[in-house]
C-alpha cells in the first residue's frame, strides 16, 4: 500500500525552477498536433517573412508570459479546483508555445532574447494576483485572455496573406484563449478594478514592440 508523498517547500521550489527552465530554455512538446498540419508552406518574400516571424515571436512571448502567469498563480492558489483550472490552461499554453516555436524555426527565426525576463515578470505578477485570493486569480486569467484574443485578431489580419501555416496556428490559439476566459468567468472570476486592465494593456504594448524585433 502506498501513500501520496507530501511535497516540501524545496520540492515545490525545484518544480517551479524546472517549469521555468523548460519554458524559457527548453522545447516542451505539444500534446496536440500542430494545427498547421498539412497546410502547404510557401516561400515568402524577405520582408513578408521577417514580418511573419516578428508576429510569431510576439505570440511565442505571449505563451512564455502565460506560462509564467499561470504557474505563479497556481503556486499560491488556495482552492484545489482553481489550481487545477490554472494548470490545465497552462498545459494548453504549452501546446501554443510548441506550435509557435515550430513556426519560428520554419521562418528561419528565433524566440525573443528577453524570454527569461518576460517569464520572471509574469510569474511575479501571477504570484501577487494569487495571493489576493482565487477570485483575483481568475480575474487576471479573464483579462489576460481577452487581451490576447484581441491581439490574435490583429495578427490574423496583418499576417502576410500567403502565410497560411501561421494563420492556422493562431486560429486554434484564439479558440483556446476564449475558452480559458469563459471557464474562469464561470468559476467565479472577479472584475478587475479599472486601472489594472489599462496597465496590463500598456505592458502588453511594450512587450509586443520589443518582441517583434528582439
Amino acid at each position: 500500500m502506498t501513500t501520496d508523498r507530501a511535497f516540501t517547500p524545496l520540492d515545490r521550489l525545484l518544480t517551479e525552477a524546472q517549469r521555468a527552465l523548460d519554458t524559457v530554455f527548453g522545447n516542451p512538446p505539444a500534446r496536440r498536433p500542430n494545427p498547421a498540419g498539412d497546410t502547404p508552406d510557401v516561400v515568402l518574400e524577405p520582408d513578408a517573412r521577417r514580418h511573419a516571424a516578428g508576429l510569431m515571436r510576439i505570440n511565442h512571448v505571449g505563451e512564455v508570459c502565460a506560462q509564467g502567469l499561470y504557474f505563479g498563480q497556481a503556486a499560491v492558489a488556495r482552492d484545489p479546483s482553481t489550481r487545477a483550472h490554472l494548470l490545465e490552461a497552462a498545459q494548453e499554453e504549452t501546446d501554443h508555445l510548441g506550435w509557435c516555436a515550430d513556426r519560428l524555426r520554419e521562418l528561419d527565426s528565433r524566440p525573443s532574447l528577453f524570454n527569461p525576463l518576460w517569464y520572471a515578470g509574469s510569474y511575479a505578477i501571477g504570484t501577487l494576483a494569487g495571493l489576493r485570493g482565487d477570485g483575483w486569480n481568475l480575474g487576471f486569467v479573464v483579462e489576460t485572455e481577452r487581451q490576447v484574443e484581441a491581439h490574435l485578431d490583429e495578427h490574423l489580419e496583418t499576417l502576410p496573406p500567403a502565410d497560411q501555416r501561421s494563420r492556422e496556428i493562431l486560429k486554434v490559439m484564439k479558440i483556446d484563449e476564449a475558452r480559458h476566459a469563459d471557464h474562469a468567468e464561470h468559476a467565479g472570476a472577479r472584475i478587475l478594478p479599472a486601472p489594472i486592465p489599462a496597465v496590463m494593456a500598456l505592458a502588453s504594448r511594450a512587450m509586443k514592440t520589443i518582441a517583434y524585433r528582439l
